[in-house]
């Protein structure tokens, strides 16, 4: 009866109990390799996310920063423009006067006649403060002033300049006060001479320097830019913000006028002189005019939106990280569970799969109104450029800017903006319906349309109907003219007469042209062009 004896275990015990212990150890031998393997992949799969995150945000940031480049680049484009023009009209102004003054009468009655042609000239060129002709001695002969003014000029340095210099060159001086008016004016004069050369007086136009605050206050800048002009001495005309004690001052020992010593244009993060703030600068030396343009948005201000961007991306990599430990862990417990460790991976692989489309969504969508951004905008013109050019078929671009909307903003607030904006998304949307056509907010208030396959006046069509569907929303708008909010557009049309495709940068640069032409002809109103490719 021993084998009844509860103290002998049963032979087959141990036999059993060694049987599972030896299972035991080849399951761990055999896990060992395997855990070591997922160790080293979920290690290398954070690696990656992490990797693809400072790419993105890396990527992301140099994209903002060349956006911000062509943005201030077209700013400072069309604000050397709008000085080249004020220059021109000067210059053919003060021919007029130089030919008068060298053949009319002296008397009485010929210098009231030429008193009269200089109001004329005055009251038909806005940009201008004054006209004036002043004798060899310094006196006033005439002027375009309503009421005469006595004193003599002889002191100025344009007067010496011309009394000294033969030359019957356009001679540009640095700003000074007015002493008929007070104010600050920019003195563009004239040499007058006798027929045998000799010294005869000056012809003198002057350009108001308010003149300028006015249109470049309406340039969408950011709430920290600058628009900095100065003349080819690097002596200030005027800065926006604008500020009475920056002009006249010499800034040709700054940062900005030693960028252009080695080129007459460029971009480049640069620490202004005046306040001590790093700016990325755009900055050209204008061709026909002795004048210095830099347009300047500060650092922080342009990376802003980046560094938002950059914070959720790094906080999801973040995530996905704690994830991947989590998971790893989960694994390593149960790693004998070969089907649930395939599910588990498969169920995070298609979580993956799903953040990483919310992301490339996100960041081709504008947040407040829900149209493609500026990213998708760019993309999308550079395909269509590439697709017209294949099949030899035109290209139209539309670039729309709200009047006057600094005034809106400030006036009803930026809630009112931001609802006015969104208002503005639904008339694209509605209007542009076409498939294959695009409509994005590339900026502040600026919108573009992209339409492939379109002739100019199929996108001058386009855009009337969408400045016509604007106005007819009756947003108000006390700051405008009409009373309501309105919009001017540029149209550019892309066609081809030989092998070759139009750059994006061309193709914008006329729409933007063109919207700057409907801007300066009165707004809310459209104004088309074409590009052609030889």
């Amino acid at each position: 009866m021993a084998s009844l004896n509860p103290e002998s275990p049963p032979a087959s015990s141990s036999t059993t109990a060694g049987s599972l212990e030896s299972l035991v150890g080849r399951l761990s031998t055999r896990k060992r390799p395997v855990i070591r393997l997922l160790l080293l992949s979920t290690a290398f799969a954070c690696t990656v996310v992490i990797a693809v995150a400072i790419w993105f945000i890396y990527s992301s940031r140099q994209t903002q920063i060349r956006e911000t480049e062509v943005a201030t680049t077209n700013v400072a484009r069309m604000v050397g423009i709008q000085v080249e023009l004020a220059m021109k009209a000067a210059g053919l102004v003060l021919a007029d006067i130089t030919e008068r003054a060298e053949n009319d009468r002296t008397d009485a009655k010929s210098l009231a006649r030429l008193n009269g042609h200089l109001a004329a000239l005055a009251r038909a060129t806005p940009e201008l403060h004054g006209l004036f002709v002043y004798g060899a001695d310094g006196a006033w002969l005439a002027s375009s002033l309503s009421e005469p003014v006595g004193g003599n000029n002889a002191d100025r340095e344009y007067f010496r300049y011309h009394r000294a210099h033969a030359g019957r060159e356009v001679h540009v001086g640095a700003p000074m006060r007015s002493r008929s008016t007070g104010v600050w004016i920019i003195p563009v004069s004239r040499r007058i001479q006798h027929a045998d050369g000799s010294f005869a007086g000056v012809a003198l136009v002057t350009l108001r320097i308010n003149f300028f605050e006015r249109v470049y206050d309406e340039l969408n800048i950011g709430r920290t830019g600058i628009v900095l002009l100065m003349q080819s001495n690097g002596t200030v005309v005027y800065r926006r913000p604008f500020d009475e004690k920056l002009i006249g001052q010499d800034l040709s020992k700054g940062n900005i006028f030693a960028e252009l010593r080695k080129a007459n244009a460029g971009s480049a993060f640069l620490v202004a002189k005046v306040d001590g703030i790093e700016r990325l600068y755009s900055y050209r030396r204008l061709d026909t005019a002795p004048f210095l343009v830099a347009v300047g948005q500060t650092r922080q201000e342009l990376l802003s939106n980046w560094a938002r961007t950059s914070i959720v991306i790094g906080s999801a990599a973040f995530l996905i990280c704690v994830i991947f430990g989590w998971f790893a862990t989960r694994l390593i417990r149960q790693i004998v569970i070969r089907d649930q460790l395939d599910q588990k991976l498969r169920i995070f692989s298609e979580r993956l799969q799903e953040h990483n489309i919310d992301l490339h969504a996100l960041a081709h969508t504008d947040k407040l109104t829900q149209l493609p951004n500026r990213r998708r905008f760019d993309e999308q013109l550079l395909l269509e450029l590439k697709r017209a050019d294949r099949a030899n078929l035109p290209i139209s671009l539309i670039l729309m800017d709200l009047d006057y909307f600094k005034q809106f903003n400030d006036h009803y607030g930026h809630q009112a903006g931001d609802r006015c904006l969104q208002s503005v998304a639904k008339v694209l949307s509605d209007q542009v319906t076409r498939a294959g056509d695009l409509a994005a907010r590339i900026g502040g208030e600026e919108f573009a349309v992209i339409l492939p396959n379109t002739d100019r006046d199929g996108a001058l069509a386009v855009a009337e109907r969408i400045r016509v569907a604007l106005q007819a929303l009756a947003i108000p708008h006390q700051m405008a003219a009409s009373r309501v909010v309105t919009s001017s557009l540029g149209v550019a049309t892309a066609v081809r007469q030989q092998p070759g495709k139009p750059s994006v940068d061309e193709l914008i640069a006329v729409a933007d042209a063109q919207l700057y032409r409907a801007k300066h002809g009165g707004r809310n109103q459209v104004s088309g062009g074409v590009l052609v490719s030889t």
